[in-house]
């Protein structure tokens, strides 16, 4: 019998092109559009002939030097995605609370551990923003875990830490879980983390990703951010040996990437704001989010949005179908903030598709 596991991501097969022999550029993955100054490592860098430590020691040193964490605070993870699989089962949780729309990998996790959904919408005529806390807190009765990402992906917006803290210290017999996965992107990081409370608030659990920001989505890269307490709970319950010794020696050079991370943010903040101006004049766009990397947008040109993926396709743009996300069902995309060249060609396209496209 065939899973059904695989649903539906972002990426395109590397090097795609288009008909006529041009390369498609990826506006679905959220991811920064330049890679980071490590290029020149090579395999005889890495002891690959010895096991890597047993618990990501790499990652560790460079959670603890960038962001002045303790050791006994961070958990090393194959990417910010195990940890989203081990906490449901390690914490046994039973009754999660989510935002919907949100990252599909959470709603599964909590699933194959037995835990039911507690599902908070998010609206469309509200620009999908989080919910007031006291709507929250009318939901987290009945749950046991708040299980969120800021920003929250795929609609781009914010889950302010002020709430989180709030509530936090509101339900103390509650865990909160916030996945900053994308947070380096936004200007106000590391100021909008939460990584630093934790010791302050034991329920409060941090995942964060370093594929994201630097462009490492194959190498599998990230850690879990908790209380000493929580961790030494969890590490009943982690497999060993989840960090290759790759990623362990990769993840110390991001140490030494200082100009990349600020030139890469000032970049991507300008950038966004350019498309977000030129995409709201459009008539047949409507944006959300854009706290991170990525927009939502909804094709409101009065034909499908099916006619507007062929035509960027054939254009040589791909962007991410959302339409398999509970609430964006009707012509929803997301599409990410690249490089200024490419942002061009992506924004002269969607013009002419506004233009060019009719009801049909």
């Amino acid at each position: 019998m065939t899973s059904l596991y695989y649903h539906k991501h972002g990426g395109v097969a590397k090097k795609s092109l288009t008909e006529d022999g041009r390369e498609i550029l990826d506006f679905s993955v959220n991811i920064s559009p330049i890679f980071p100054p490590i290029a020149h490592l090579s395999l005889v860098d890495f002891a690959l002939q010895s096991y890597p430590s047993i618990d990501g020691r790499g990652i560790k040193e460079y959670y603890q030097k960038k962001f002045t964490l303790s050791t006994s605070m961070i958990l090393s993870l194959n990417g910010a995605i195990e940890g989203i699989y081990l906490l449901p089962r390690a914490l046994e949780l039973r009754r999660i609370m989510l935002l919907s729309p949100s990252f599909y990998e959470y709603e599964r996790a909590a699933k194959i551990a037995g835990a039911q959904i507690v599902s908070v919408p998010l609206e469309a005529e509200k620009g999908f923003r989080l919910p007031g806390i006291e709507v929250l807190a009318d939901a987290l009765i009945h749950a046991d875990a708040f299980f969120a990402a800021n920003p929250n992906n795929p609609t781009g917006t914010e889950v302010p830490p002020e709430i989180i803290m709030a509530l936090a210290s509101r339900f103390p017999d509650k865990w909160f879980i916030v996945d900053e996965a994308f947070i380096q992107f936004t200007p106000e990081f590391p100021d909008n983390s939460l990584m630093g409370k934790v010791l302050a608030l034991k329920n409060v659990i941090v995942l964060h990703s370093l594929t994201k920001f630097y462009a490492l989505p194959g190498l599998r890269l990230g850690a879990l951010i908790a209380h000493p307490e929580v961790i030494t709970r969890l590490l009943d319950y982690k497999e060993p040996w989840t960090v290759n010794a790759i990623a362990e020696s990769v993840a110390v050079k991001l140490l030494e990437c200082g100009a990349y991370e600020e030139s890469l943010l000032a970049m991507i903040v300008s950038e966004r704001e350019r498309m977000k101006v030129s995409l709201t004049k459009l008539d047949g766009i409507r944006l959300a989010g854009g706290a991170a990397n990525f927009f939502l947008a909804q094709w409101n040109k009065g034909c499908s949005l099916d006619h507007l993926l062929v035509y960027l396709k054939n254009q040589g743009i791909h962007v991410r179908d959302c339409r398999n996300f509970f609430g964006l069902e009707v012509n929803y995309f997301r599409f990410a903030v690249r490089t200024p060249l490419e942002n061009n060609r992506f924004l002269d396209t969607m013009q002419a598709a506004n233009r060019s496209l009719k009801l049909s």
